[in-house]
């Protein structure tokens, strides 16, 4: 097992109060898996991300373990995680095309990068050059400035800077949202390509986008306003999805040879509850058709059938 997650619970102090983004999250990934977490935006997918690997200033830690390879990770200790970054677990954050210091040449970035952590660059320079091509970057943007690269040169160039160490976990945030569709493919074949080659032992890809976790995922989990509502495989979660919200969400999904002028594009009814003020039990209950009397108490996320998550009290009925 690479990573377990037990409830994990993250706030954020805003001047209007405190936001409750992340509820009781419990979930892991096994060796060589890449996992997508989707979500409508807003619903605690990059919260809970980050929370992984660094809490910024407005986030609490209020409970929760992690463990990564079997050890345990101080994620609420800001200093003590630095031994861990990049060496452990690495992020590709969102809007990582800005992720890249505009004042300094790449090559010296990515020097002052390692060095931070304690290695030696010119050992790594051969494999950096390695990774360079196989993204299909030239070696001379190692003298560039990033202002120098397109927005899919920089994404790529940020890739391998996150995964140059060889961490056990990487978490990808919105990697391929400000990118063309053709750019986009290329960008997920290249993660799959990194854990194929053992760059990186694991993978989270946080998208709202599920047809492009279907490529490349293989599992998927969903989340809503801060809660974790399924997880299974991913032709599981498209093919044949258990909770009421992954349903909806689904069938929200545009198919190819449909015409919506003759068939209309259903939606989810409603919006996602304000989380400095969350309902009490399920946080779907007030969208949802299946709600019932019971929906008032949170429901767990537990196994349904061989590793298919849910958290929904509807289906526990069902396999009682």
């Amino acid at each position: 097992m690479s990573l377990t997650v037990e409830n994990l619970t993250v706030y954020y102090q805003t001047l209007k109060g405190v936001v409750q983004a992340l509820e009781d999250a419990t979930f892991s990934l096994d060796d060589g898996e890449i996992m997508g977490l989707a979500g409508e935006s807003g619903c605690g997918k990059t919260t809970l991300g980050t929370s992984l690997i660094q809490l910024s200033g407005r986030m609490r830690y209020i409970k929760g373990k992690l463990a990564l390879d079997g050890q345990e990770l101080p994620i609420w200790d800001n200093t003590a995680m630095n031994d861990f970054r990049y060496k452990k677990v690495s992020l590709i954050p969102q809007y990582a095309m800005s992720a890249m210091n505009p004042t300094r040449k790449i090559g010296m970035l990515t020097r002052e990068l390692i060095e931070a952590k304690k290695v030696d660059f010119n050992q790594v320079l051969p494999e950096l050059k390695r990774r360079l091509e196989l993204v299909e970057l030239p070696e001379k943007v190692l003298n560039m400035y990033p202002i120098e690269l397109s927005g899919g040169m920089k994404q790529r160039m940020v890739m391998v800077l996150s995964t140059l160490l060889n961490p056990s976990l990487l978490i990808a945030d919105e990697i391929t949202s400000a990118l063309d569709v053709s750019t986009q493919k290329a960008v997920m074949e290249m993660l799959g390509e990194f854990r194929d080659r053992k760059y990186v032992k694991s993978m989270m890809i946080i998208t709202h986008d599920i047809s492009v976790l279907y490529q490349i995922a293989d599992s998927i989990m969903v989340m809503y306003a801060g809660q974790l509502s399924e997880k299974a495989a991913a032709e599981t979660i498209i093919r044949e999805p258990r909770h009421p919200y992954t349903k909806m969400l689904i069938a929200a999904l545009p198919k190819i040879g449909v015409r919506y002028s003759e068939q209309v594009l259903s939606g989810i009814p409603g919006k996602p509850p304000l989380l400095l003020d969350p309902p009490a039990g399920c946080r779907f209950r007030e969208r949802c058709p299946a709600a019932f009397g019971k929906c008032l108490q949170a429901p767990p996320f537990k196994e349904v059938q061989k590793d298919h998550f849910v958290a929904c009290w509807k289906e526990f009925e069902r396999h009682a």
